[in-house]
């Protein structure tokens, strides 16, 4: 079975150079089966109208909606849900808003797409000097060739190159039914709409940066969710960046691992109940599905 429509939720907070390389990126896909849902944390005026003035000019070939809510600290699981609520696709797939997808990124995930499964993605880490040419216009290293790419792992400007070009086909791979914490990558991931709403989505009592992914991905497999690895084949480039502050990490960690003892399965503010019922929300269409 493969979706339908695929919705790609989009994470972002003051990259907007870094999410318009997305958004390029995006509109070179193969598959064109897909809309896009910018989870807009917070950004600054500034950041939120070069986005909309620079998405809008573009002409964009998909239906993209810029969903924003205020600035409150770090709540990637809130901005996820928010997205989602704007999304029309059977199958989501989440995205960070520093994540470059090479041109064939939509199609692998829709192969990848099981009934019962949620799919794992995978990433190319670049260093600080690439990621600031991969985020100009003419800087575009998604169509780079191998020896491109080998040349700048051994220069050391990224941690790994081959899963950019080597493709593991979807019916070899196994779907785990098992929770496995190690590799867990919401800025990569696919699950389809329905197991979504079945756990109300991503956990919003995860403030600060740290397993807020993790929690969403066992309470998936508590709930019948299986997991297929998406390496050597959903590869994304992921920009440098400063690590988040952590403050909140080892207090969501042991929330996790109570929830590994319990077995729930639903959120305890997610979709459908939001943690900041009254949080100040808007919503832009950047471009109509029909434009």
């Amino acid at each position: 079975m493969r979706p339908a429509l695929i919705s790609l939720v989009v994470t972002t907070y003051n990259r907007s150079d870094a999410l318009l390389a997305v958004l390029r990126a995006l509109a070179a896909q193969t598959d064109r089966g897909f809309e896009v849902i910018v989870a807009d944390d917070g950004s600054t005026p500034e950041h939120v109208q070069r986005l909309q003035a620079q998405a809008r000019a573009a002409a964009l070939p998909f239906r993209c909606v810029h969903a924003w809510q205020a600035d409150v600290g770090f709540t990637a699981a809130a901005a996820r849900n928010m997205g989602v609520r704007q999304a029309r696709g059977d199958y989501l797939v989440f995205l960070d808003g520093d994540c470059v997808p090479r041109p064939d990124f939509v199609r692998r995930h829709r192969e990848l797409a099981r009934a019962g499964c949620l799919v794992n993605g995978s990433r190319v880490l670049l260093g600080a000097e690439l990621s600031q040419a991969a985020v100009l216009p003419e800087g575009d290293v998604t169509g780079k060739s191998w020896r491109w790419w080998l040349r700048q792992r051994m220069r050391g400007a990224c941690n790994k190159w081959m899963g950019l070009f080597l493709r593991w086909p979807a019916r070899w791979r196994l779907a785990h039914p098992r929770f496995r914490w190690k590799g867990i990558r919401s800025c990569n991931m696919g699950v389809w709409r329905r197991d979504f709403d079945a756990v109300d989505g991503f956990d919003e009592d995860f403030d600060g940066w740290g397993h807020e992914d993790a929690d969403f991905v066992l309470r998936l497999h508590n709930a019948g969710c299986a997991r297929v690895d998406g390496f050597w084949a959903t590869e994304v480039v992921h920009l440098w960046h400063r690590e988040a502050a952590r403050d909140a990490q080892q207090q969501n960690l042991e929330r996790v691992r109570e929830r590994m003892r319990t077995g729930l399965q639903r959120a305890g503010h997610g979709l459908s109940q939001p943690r900041r019922p009254a949080l100040e929300r808007h919503a832009w269409e950047l471009r109509p599905a029909d434009a």
